[in-house]
């Protein structure tokens, strides 16, 4: 799954162009997300709908360097009309996941 770098200068030409679905897919399932790129090549192969982009890897990498200087950080989530509040529970389950994924490309 190699790829070519998407520079900040290249980002500022598909901004230009107002490309935004493709900046976020770039930028998110895309980028360093293992796990959201495997599934992005595996709804490709299967031709089913694509899954939905989460928070990119630079927002996380920059969380943890706030973090690192004292700044408590938190994402959080819209909640649409209809639709319940995550659970605790869900974000455990998330967090366990991010954490297999750091253990993963260690």
């Amino acid at each position: 799954f190699g790829g070519q770098r998407f520079g900040e200068m290249e980002v500022w030409a598909m901004e230009g162009y107002g490309a935004t679905y493709t900046l976020q897919e770039f930028l998110t399932v895309k980028s360093d997300d293992f796990v959201g790129r495997t599934k992005m090549y595996e709804s490709i192969v299967k031709g089913e709908a694509p899954t939905q982009p989460g928070v990119p890897e630079s927002f996380k990498v920059l969380v943890k360097e706030l973090q690192a200087l004292g700044l408590s950080v938190d994402l959080l989530k819209k909640v649409e009309d209809g639709a319940t509040a995550p659970s605790a529970s869900d974000e455990k389950t998330e967090a366990k996941a991010e954490a297999e994924e750091a253990e993963a490309a260690n």
